[in-house]
């Protein structure tokens, strides 16, 4: 399979079409399986008791599928999330970013399927995991 973006482009993608979210997350690598993105942990990330938030979690596991699923279908701004599954694992590291490993188990006309690891950074044992279900508009 070949890529429709790379991660320079799903960086910039998201720079131009969610700047809410700029410097927050970063993909780091996509290649035809897996994804690799980056949650920079900052204090608005935290919650009682020194960890990471389960929404930052979640938007981590969000942003990373979509651009999984992004990288194959090229810039569709209006794809959705329409089902989502997280299980909390482990409590994260306070101090350390978050790093999300995405595979998109299937990618159909309509329909993506795509799971995601989160780690804390240099962790080995996943922190959380999440699948998701996407629409894809019609052309």
């Amino acid at each position: 399979m070949t890529l429709k973006m790379d991660a320079d482009a799903l960086n910039a993608f998201l720079e131009s079409d969610f700047p809410q979210v700029a410097g927050q997350y970063l993909v780091e690598t996509v290649d035809e399986t897996t994804l690799t993105a980056r949650l920079k942990v900052e204090q608005t990330h935290l919650r009682p008791g020194g960890t990471v938030s389960g929404p930052a979690m979640f938007a981590l596991a969000d942003l990373a599928i979509y651009c999984a699923i992004l990288s194959r279908i090229g810039p569709v701004a209006l794809a959705v999330t329409t089902n989502a599954s997280i299980d909390f694992m482990r409590k994260p590291a306070a101090g350390r970013d978050l790093i999300a490993q995405c595979r998109v188990l299937k990618l159909g006309r309509v329909l993506a399927v795509a799971e995601a690891l989160i780690f804390s950074d240099g962790g080995a044992e996943p922190v959380a995991r999440c699948s998701m279900t996407y629409s894809i508009p019609p052309k």
